[in-house]
């Protein structure tokens, strides 16, 4: 069990809340091109080490927020 601070509610377990996947830059929809929407909706780093990911607080205040979490260890910072 990973134990998350949802910044509204305190600490929750990650049972309690959604991992939402790694934060990631969305292109310019005017100039994009195919290739950078294909990145942009289906390619992630999936690095073993510090990644920003975006979480749902899903049983609490339902609301989204965003972290910096070690993926190796489960160790989040910034908060």
């Amino acid at each position: 069990m990973i134990v998350v601070p949802c910044p509204n509610c305190g600490p929750r377990s990650s049972s309690d809340l959604r991992n939402c996947g790694e934060v990631v830059d969305r292109p310019n929809p005017k100039n994009a091109t195919i290739e950078e929407w294909r990145s942009y909706l289906y390619l992630r780093e999936n690095l073993a080490s510090w990644v920003k990911e975006t979480w749902y607080c899903r049983t609490g205040c339902r609301k989204y927020f965003t972290i910096e979490r070690n993926t190796a260890t489960n160790e989040i910072r910034g908060q």
